[in-house]
């Protein structure tokens, strides 16, 4: 699997022990304060290099030392950075995550460089060499440079697959349906699926993604696992029961298994089975690359899991 990851890049500060946030200037002390790379794109590309993809990532980052320590965590994971510009004028983007007892992250972020990534900061020629490409954040380029990107991978005979990062809301799937007649896998979360559509159900909404162009929808749905939906299809995958430390990045590790389940021939079930299982790896620890997990520590879990069910 050679694959493109395009879009969001983000550094995480995560902070463990969050009780509440102190009050005036009084301070608290904490667990652990750790860095990890993130973003619809940078944490699927981290997660993607652990479980034996090539992977190069292009994106926007700012010339300041975020992005140094950024792109040397990427890196470390054996993600090939070249692809990522500096924007000299905009920081790189970060998040602060609050972690609470029970995983749940509140965060307060810095869109930064992100938001300022244009199709002409990509040769789409240099796309021609992967098998697939990801685009993280299609809401930044807009539907139409979205589509243009994805059209031009497929045309280069890659699959493509689409992850969104805002809130769903009617308005922001009009921004980017441009891009669904090119998406072969869309991978949203459970509450932008009901939020895009307005659908009763999740079945419905997602159907109703297919319906507007996207190939596969394969949506998470937290604790609940995961649902995948085509034209003739409706698989739903139980989560793997693991012990929460922290839930950033849960949903770019299911993306990340999902796409590697596929490259390795597996069908929409085992796939979905894979992205669950990789989604536990990244929940039980603090960050997408928390951890030493591969792809073959993730089958052996899923295999465990399944032995004990």
């Amino acid at each position: 699997m050679k694959i493109a990851t395009v879009g969001v890049h983000v550094l995480d500060t995560h902070v463990i022990g969050i009780e509440s946030i102190p009050a005036s200037s009084d301070g608290q002390l904490v667990e652990t304060i750790r860095w990890s790379p993130a973003g619809t794109a940078g944490g699927t590309a981290v997660v993607l290099a652990r479980l034996g993809a090539e992977v190069r990532s292009h994106g926007a980052v700012g010339d300041d030392p975020i992005a140094d320590a950024l792109l040397a965590l990427l890196a470390k994971e054996g993600v090939d950075v070249a692809g990522l510009v500096r924007k000299p004028a905009h920081q790189t983007s970060s998040s602060v995550l609050p972690v609470r007892p029970n995983g749940d992250r509140p965060a307060w972020h810095c869109i930064g460089a992100n938001g300022a990534f244009t199709l002409d900061d990509l040769d789409l020629a240099s796309l021609d060499d992967r098998t697939h490409v990801h685009l993280g954040g299609p809401e930044f380029l807009g539907g139409e440079a979205a589509g243009q990107l994805l059209a031009h991978a497929r045309a280069a005979g890659a699959t493509t697959s689409l992850d969104i990062l805002a809130p769903g809301d009617p308005d922001m799937l009009a921004w980017i349906a441009d891009a669904l007649p090119h998406t072969d896998f869309l991978l949203p979360n459970d509450e932008q699926v009901l939020g895009f559509t307005g659908a009763a159900s999740l079945v419905d909404g997602a159907k109703a993604l297919v319906a507007g162009g996207a190939g596969c929808v394969a949506v998470t749905q937290g604790a609940r696992g995961a649902l995948v939906v085509t034209a003739d299809e409706v698989v739903e995958v139980p989560a793997y029961a693991v012990d929460v430390v922290d839930t950033t990045g849960c949903g770019d590790a299911f993306s990340a298994g999902f796409l590697r389940g596929l490259s390795l021939g597996r069908d929409l079930r085992g796939a979905a089975e894979l992205g669950c299982a990789t989604a536990a790896q990244v929940a039980g620890g603090l960050g997408t690359d928390a951890g030493s997990y591969d792809l073959a520590a993730v089958e052996a879990f899923a295999a465990s899991a399944a032995t004990k069910g």
